[in-house]
């Protein structure tokens, strides 16, 4: 071999090393499969190529429970990832590991990034901020629930307009009926859409202390009348077959797709599947109905998703590309495209004006829909959002008693009393690891 020959390779190998050595990697963990993931990948690889000292590497671990469960188990090893999405129900939980976390608003500070929070939309971030206002996580995937309609189906039924109350639904529903239809409306995610958001909607609180915000020493208060009237009706109708239901998460939605129900309720980030699922039908999205006995005009809804949380153990190096990272994916542009990719809300109003300047809004109606009713008022204690520990439990309680109801073996008031019971418990022993 020439030695010619050997000093390309040794510039090569040099040069090689020095770009190894040039990027400091920051590992992502995240909950995002399929397309979403896909989306994840092309933003953590175009940040990549944006700039030559930090390198995002994004790893899929599971659903949001697992993505957190590994996160817990990673700590706990020293092993853990420098960001981690966390869904919204373990918000109190990543809060309540103040050893573990390194608060969005310090590291921003810490590097000295330019970070202003009123940038970002009141209605998301007051669900990741303390009490005086600093942001624990960046806001990465927001959603919130709306109201899907087969416009096909409203047509034959000789309707209009998509239902805004209650009352309304109830009427729609029996003219689906009438007109054919298997089912009036379905629901997915019951707990977020029937109990949590249905709270907020109609200004009643899910919990004392501010639905938790307020401290530890929480106690649920979903039993209280309006609640118990609401799943009663929903008790009723699902035995005359305006109400069907599909079962836990987004399990009902198949009801939607093959046209059985011709309303359902789920997340403003479904819009692409429904319309990947139900091509050559023309869907409507409407603001989730709101009871008009309770308020004259509706709060705001409150939001799902996940956030993405900083962990402890890093090296400032790695710290500084975080903070990189995070104005970045805070962009108007990373920001509008992201939504507009995926129906999650824009996490700040850069992004929120841009895709309206865009003309997304124009040529795509209906996905404003969860912006304007997430922006549309100001944010009350009920509205601002839920923060519960050991929640993740508290839900899976909550579809359990409610199943109960839809099935005819109990009552709305008993399986609501029972939920709260069972749900206090899981608050008490949340508080008892906070002491």
């Amino acid at each position: 071999m020439s030695i010619k020959h050997l000093t390309g390779m040794a510039v090569a190998v040099a040069l090689m090393s020095t770009g190894a050595q040039a990027k400091t990697e920051v590992e992502w963990w995240h909950a995002m499969g399929g397309a979403l993931g896909q989306k994840v990948n092309d933003i953590a690889a175009d940040f990549n190529a944006s700039q030559d000292e930090y390198e995002i590497k994004p790893v899929y671990k599971g659903s949001y429970a697992e993505t957190m469960t590994s996160a817990i188990a990673a700590f706990r090893a020293k092993e853990q990832p420098a960001i981690v999405q966390v869904f919204e129900v373990g918000t109190a939980t990543m809060m309540g590991a103040k050893q573990a976390i390194y608060p969005v608003y310090e590291l921003m500070e810490d590097t000295k990034e330019p970070f202003n929070p009123d940038n970002y939309l009141s209605a998301v971030t007051g669900y990741y901020t303390t009490n005086d206002g600093q942001m624990l996580s960046m806001p990465f995937n927001s959603s919130t629930p709306v109201m899907y309609y087969n416009k096909d189906m409203f047509a034959k039924a000789g309707i209009t307009s998509a239902p805004k109350t209650w009352k309304e639904m109830e009427q729609v529903s029996r003219k689906l009926l009438e007109s054919g239809a298997q089912c009036g409306f379905t629901t997915t995610w019951q707990s977020w859409t029937q109990i949590e958001n249905f709270g907020a909607r109609n200004n009643i609180p899910v919990a004392t202390q501010n639905n938790g915000f307020g401290g530890f020493d929480t106690e649920f208060k979903f039993n209280a009348a309006p609640y118990v009237k609401h799943i009663e009706k929903l008790g009723e109708w699902s035995k005359e077959g305006i109400y069907k239901y599909g079962g836990r998460q987004s399990d009902g939605m198949p009801l939607f797709y093959t046209q059985e129900c011709a309303m359902t309720m789920g997340s403003s980030a479904g819009l692409a599947g429904i319309q990947e699922n139900m091509k050559g039908i023309e869907v409507g999205v409407a603001q989730l109905p709101y009871d008009d006995e309770l308020i004259a005009k509706p709060q705001n809804t409150i939001i799902g998703g996940a956030s993405l949380w900083v962990l402890r153990g890093h090296s400032s190096e790695e710290y500084k590309g975080v903070a990189k990272f995070f104005s970045y994916l805070s962009s108007a542009e990373v920001q509008a495209d992201w939504h507009q990719f995926t129906g999650y809300l824009p996490i700040t109003q850069q992004a929120y004006e841009l895709t309206k300047q865009q003309g997304f809004y124009t040529a795509n109606p209906g996905t404003d829909t969860a912006v304007v009713q997430m922006t549309s008022t100001e944010p009350t204690a009920n509205s601002k959002g839920i923060r519960f520990g050991n929640f993740l439990q508290t839900r899976d309680i909550i579809n359990e008693e409610l199943e109960a109801v839809w099935a005819g073996k109990a009552t709305a008031k008993s399986a609501l009393n029972n939920a709260v019971r069972r749900g206090d418990e899981q608050l008490r022993r949340f508080e008892r690891t906070q002491k």
